[in-house]
Order: C-alpha cells, then sequence, then structure tokens
C-alpha cells in the first residue's frame, strides 16, 4: 500500500462538496491503491451539517479512506497537505456588486494562501474552485510565496466538458470522442471555448470539429454563448448552482494533475500566465490549453490563432487584467 495522502477540501458543508467526497474516497482522483485522509474545513455555523458529511462517509465503509477531519481551524485543515481543493468561497448575494464580492474573496484567499504557505507541504497540488475562481487563485498563489505558483490552478475543466459535450451532441457521438476543446481565459461569461483545435473521432478516424458540424455559424455563435452562459441556465433550471458536474470535472482536473494527460491530449485549466506564446499578459491565472506530465502542467504552444480567437481571448484577458487590478488594490499590494 502507497503512504497515505493528505487532501483538503474546503466548503465541505456545501452542495458541491457532498457530490465530491465520495469519488475522492473511493479512488476516483488519486488512484484505486492510494490511501488517503480527507480533511474538511467550513466555518463554524456548518459545522453540525459537516459532522453528518462525515458519518456519511464512514457509513460508505470505504477501504482507502484512513481518516476524515472536519474543521474550522486553518492550522488543523492546512497542516501537511498533498493536495487543497478550495472550494469554498463567498457567493454572490442580491444586489452585491462585483467589486464587493472581490473584497469578500480577496480576505479569504489571502488567508488560505498564508496557510498553505505556513502548513501545507511545499509539494502540495492547489485547485481553486470558488469563484472569481481566477482572481481567487491568484490571491491565494500571491499569498504561499514559498510554494511555487505553478502548483496552484483553477477549475475552468467544467466549461471544457460542457463545450466538449455539445460538440459530441451535435455530431451524435460520445463526449470521449471529441478532443482538444480549449477554454481560454477567465471561468466567466467572458471565456472563449474554442473548437478551432478540436477533432471529433468518426469511425475511428480523426475529424476537424469544423469540418464534422459544417456549421460554421453555430460554432461561432450559439456554441459559444451556451457554453459561456451554462451556469446561469443551470441555476435558471435548478434554482441552484452546478453541484454534480462541477463535481465531476474536479475530479477530471485532480485526476489528470496527478496521474497526466494522454498521449496527444490536451485539457483546459487556469494556470499562472508568464511568457506565454500566445500574448497573453504575465501574472494573471488564465485558462490555456495544457498537457501534464509527472504532476507538471506545460501550456500546448504554436496553435494558430486566428482574428476571431485573437479578440476572444484578448477581451477575456482584460476582463482578467481588471479584476487582478481590484483584487491587488484590497491586498494592500
Amino acid at each position: 500500500m502507497a503512504e497515505t495522502i493528505r487532501v483538503l477540501v474546503t466548503g465541505a458543508a456545501g452542495q458541491i462538496a457532498y457530490s465530491l467526497l465520495y469519488s475522492i474516497a473511493k479512488g476516483d482522483v488519486f488512484g484505486r491503491d492510494q490511501p488517503l485522509a480527507l480533511i474538511l474545513l467550513d466555518i463554524p455555523p456548518m459545522l453540525p451539517v459537516l459532522e453528518g458529511v462525515v458519518m456519511e462517509l464512514q457509513d460508505c465503509a470505504l477501504p482507502l479512506l484512513k481518516e476524515v477531519i472536519p474543521t474550522d481551524k486553518e492550522e488543523v485543515a492546512f497542516k501537511d497537505l498533498d493536495a487543497a481543493i478550495l472550494v469554498g468561497s463567498m457567493p454572490r448575494k442580491e444586489g452585491m456588486e462585483r467589486k464587493d464580492l472581490l473584497k469578500a474573496n480577496v480576505a479569504i484567499f489571502k488567508s488560505q494562501g498564508a496557510a498553505l504557505d505556513k502548513y501545507a507541504k511545499k509539494t502540495v497540488k492547489v485547485l481553486v474552485v470558488g469563484n472569481p475562481a481566477n482572481t481567487n487563485c491568484l490571491i491565494a498563489a500571491k499569498s504561499a510565496p514559498s510554494i511555487p505558483k505553478e502548483n496552484f490552478s483553477c477549475l475552468t475543466r467544467l466549461d471544457h466538458n460542457r463545450a466538449r459535450s455539445q460538440v459530441a451532441m451535435r455530431c451524435g457521438i460520445p463526449a470521449d470522442n471529441v478532443k482538444n476543446v480549449i477554454i481560454w481565459g477567465n471561468h466567466s461569461s467572458t471565456q472563449y471555448p474554442d473548437v478551432h483545435h478540436c477533432t471529433v473521432n468518426v469511425q475511428g478516424k480523426d475529424v476537424a470539429a469544423f469540418d464534422m458540424v459544417k456549421d460554421d455559424d453555430w460554432l461561432k455563435g450559439d456554441f459559444i454563448s451556451t457554453v459561456q452562459q451554462r451556469g446561469a441556465a443551470v441555476i435558471k433550471a435548478r434554482k441552484l448552482s452546478s453541484a454534480m458536474s462541477a463535481a465531476k470535472a474536479i475530479c477530471d482536473h485532480m485526476r489528470d494533475i496527478w496521474t497526466g494527460t494522454p498521449e496527444g491530449e490536451f485539457i483546459s485549466m487556469g494556470v499562472y500566465s508568464s511568457g506565454n506564446s500566445y500574448g497573453v499578459p504575465d501574472d494573471l491565472i488564465y485558462s490555456f490549453p495544457v498537457t501534464i506530465k509527472d504532476k507538471s502542467w506545460k501550456i500546448v504552444d504554436g496553435l494558430a490563432i486566428n482574428d476571431f480567437s485573437r479578440a476572444k481571448m484578448d477581451a477575456t484577458a482584460t476582463e482578467l487584467v481588471e479584476e487582478r487590478d481590484t483584487a491587488l488594490s484590497f491586498l494592500g499590494v
């Protein structure tokens, strides 16, 4: 048996975590032979609910789950971590300005970044899910100077999976026959779902998505807006935000970090931008196409970018620069 790893989930009494914890605990993410301890962090008023989650995890009788630690204390939660999945954040309340939302989240992620810096392993892999995810991730990374910025990423895999599924449904094929869609930029409605490099496998042959779909207007119009607005559409229908699909995307993202991406495939994740070949400004967490090997990601270089894509990539970068600058002003940097 491998040595037990320590995995933190924050916002652990919430609905995304409820969909997520079973998959992690049964080995879907870190491996079927990887024992783990789950550390569950939430705010003090949620501790009674968290006790119920702990009971359910115990009642699953899962062989890989060696320990479950519920807590509201950062010094307990962040100690000696191998992986941290930061789901908890301040949700946007009605009538709340985006600026106020940023301010509240800067405080949370500054504190959690500092706790990672102080208590976690320097090799810890940190995934930020709580929105605004890209900027929250940047604040956490900046607040943990002793941990490499490459160890931080934010979740755009849900958008990636949404894009993949839309193409698959349009072509009438299974989603795993669609590869190399890209989400560029922010996990917001300015994100750019790009299928210019996407291929679909039909009868064992890889075909360019544009050639298979044969509807450029859809791919440059409704397809993009559907993916961009999908989160809002789920909320409108369910009166709750995406949880099952978000949890699945978290599992996909973390599993790929742990075990790598398949040969010839890339996935989307928000990573630290520094000197990339796509003209994206430095010092942002921006979603790029990446490949992963030995727990290290690498941006896929040299993809051709047309004027249509360029404009959309720039627009989402502009939003991220604005968010970053506002957040940093709250940070006092």
